[in-house]
């Protein structure tokens, strides 16, 4: 790349999958690992692959700053920790935001489990992130450095820190999704139901859009980053 990347990682307790993310990545990029005081192995996992390991306060708007603060590269990529990027992401990353009037990307999404309705669920991710340019954090969000700083990093509170983020970067220009897909584990889905956790997503936003916090609407529906 022409210029320098920092894949950035929240980790909190993630010892069952975060081996295979770290393993994924590419060869000679800066890994930032930011845990958010984990009680299993994540932090030797992180450090065992090579990673950069950070710890701080957990939250993972307030993990994702803090590791942004650290990294050195020229442009971020936020990736959770259960989330596999795809083969050739540095280069759809370099491509898409030398498009005019880009000023983000991310990856569409397919969510990997073994309950039904997943992939419909992927599917209108991937329709919501195209149309409306409004991807969110587990596809892989990455930015130039400095619109990130600029916009303040990511809004911290208990909730909606990449909807609200990226909302702000939609003011700021165009928002364009890579041709790769990441992988991203469906446990959410399968641990909720895909329909109450389809619902609870959908009144959140809703909800902040009328006005209510994100730590209000963290606590009536019992939501936990």
């Amino acid at each position: 790349m022409s210029r320098s990347l920092s894949i950035i990682i929240p980790t909190l307790n993630e010892e069952g999958r975060l081996a295979a993310t770290l393993g994924a990545l590419p060869a000679g990029v800066e890994v930032v690992v930011v845990d958010g005081g984990s009680r299993d192995a994540t932090p030797a996992i992180a450090a065992g692959h090579g990673a950069r390991l950070l710890v701080t306060e957990p939250g993972r708007a307030t993990q994702m700053n803090w590791g942004a603060r650290h990294a050195s590269g020229e442009i971020l990529l936020f990736l959770h920790a259960d989330t596999l990027l795809p083969a050739g992401a540095l280069e759809e990353v370099e491509s898409c935001l030398g498009g005019e009037g880009v000023v983000a990307g991310a990856f569409r999404l397919q969510l990997v489990g073994d309950k039904k309705g997943l992939g419909l669920v992927s599917w209108g991710a991937n329709l919501r992130s195209r149309l409306l340019q409004l991807p969110y954090g587990d596809q892989a969000l990455f930015m130039g450095r400095q619109v990130f700083v600029e916009l303040g990093g990511f809004p911290e509170g208990a909730l909606l820190e990449d909807y609200r983020l990226v909302s702000a970067l939609r003011r700021q220009g165009r928002i364009v999704l890579a041709d790769g897909y990441v992988l991203s584990s469906g446990r959410k889905w399968q641990r909720q139901g895909l329909i109450r956790t389809t619902l609870v997503n959908q009144l959140i936003v809703a909800g902040f859009l009328l006005g209510l916090s994100p730590q209000f609407l963290a606590l009536v529906y019992g939501v936990r980053k």
